[in-house]
């Protein structure tokens, strides 16, 4: 038995479809509906009624609801109530995404460390779907990530409460040749494009921008797809494709001028920057760490 698979069952009957639940949890359908296989194979009863459409559940399905959510519940403050008998309750973790550990968080920790000094801020930087799953299950203290709302449907519930910390915009980028010109350029009509797997968070952001109109002549050809931000920067830097990319993430090489921002109609996209805690995971230091990024943040949630 494994704790997402409760996890899933209930974004089904949350959702109340396969396709909208694995969305919510950020897989895919096929690997979501494996899960769900995997959590009849274990109970030895089929859940889900899948004679029926739209989706609906087998009188066993509908029994082990109440009891999915007790033993989530269960698991949760079992997990909460042993963290706090172990931890160093003078240490905090904040989860973070790859690229934010790289391009934020070295600035953003100075900021924050004036009244932390007596505290061990541990960072666990990972891709978001396992950041926030880790978050969700009660692992970290914070997480901070990328957010949109279209997107970051997990985050949106009672027990969750976040905090507007930055901005930041996901540009086309292209490297820039040592003459000045830069290696790729709207008008040369074909694209050479490396992306992120379009069921990833960057994937799903991009997805609207990098269809571009019938009418537009330019073709993106897609030539590498990875999930990692800094591995989709570092085939821009060699010339091998574009890549839309955090500005952040790019800002030495704009400032210096090794890559530059590909014009219109090829389209950047605001990326909010939150911090998000857990209503029911907190200690006296996580939330003096709380209040204090309420000063510093107030006038911009």
């Amino acid at each position: 038995m494994e704790l997402k698979w409760l996890e899933d069952y209930l974004a089904l009957a949350k959702h109340g479809s396969f396709s909208k639940a694995a969305e919510a949890r950020f897989v895919t359908q096929p690997a979501f509906s494996r899960r769900i296989r995997s959590l009849e194979n274990w109970l030895g009863v089929s859940l889900v009624d899948r004679t029926q459409y739209p989706t609906s559940f087998t009188e066993a399905g509908k029994a082990f609801l109440e009891q999915a959510e007790s033993l989530k519940n269960q698991i949760y403050s079992s997990r909460h109530q042993l963290t706090c008998l172990v931890n160093d309750m003078t240490e905090i973790m904040v989860l973070s995404q790859h690229s934010l550990a790289v391009s934020f968080l070295p600035d953003w920790l100075e900021q924050v460390e004036s009244v932390m000094s007596d505290t061990l801020i541990r960072v666990n930087t990972d891709n978001l779907h396992d950041s926030l799953e880790s978050f969700i299950a009660g692992t970290g203290d914070f997480l901070l990530c990328f957010s949109s709302p279209d997107i970051m449907q997990e985050l949106d519930r009672d027990d969750v409460e976040s905090l507007h910390v930055a901005m930041d915009r996901v540009v086309p980028v292209t490297a820039v040749r040592a003459d000045g010109e830069p290696v790729y350029d709207p008008s040369q009509g074909s694209l050479r494009w490396a992306s992120y797997p379009k069921e990833s968070f960057l994937g799903r952001l991009i997805a609207p921008v990098s269809f571009l109109e019938p009418k537009s002549k330019i073709k993106l050809h897609k030539v590498c797809e990875n999930a990692l931000a800094e591995g989709l920067k570092a085939l821009v830097a060699k010339g091998y494709s574009i890549a839309w990319l955090p500005q952040s993430l790019v800002k030495k090489e704009l400032d210096e001028g090794s890559m530059a921002i590909l014009p219109y109609p090829l389209q950047s996209i605001d990326l909010s920057i939150n911090i998000y805690r857990r209503k029911t995971k907190t200690n006296t230091v996580s939330e003096r760490f709380w209040q204090h990024l309420l000063t510093l943040y107030k006038d911009g949630e």
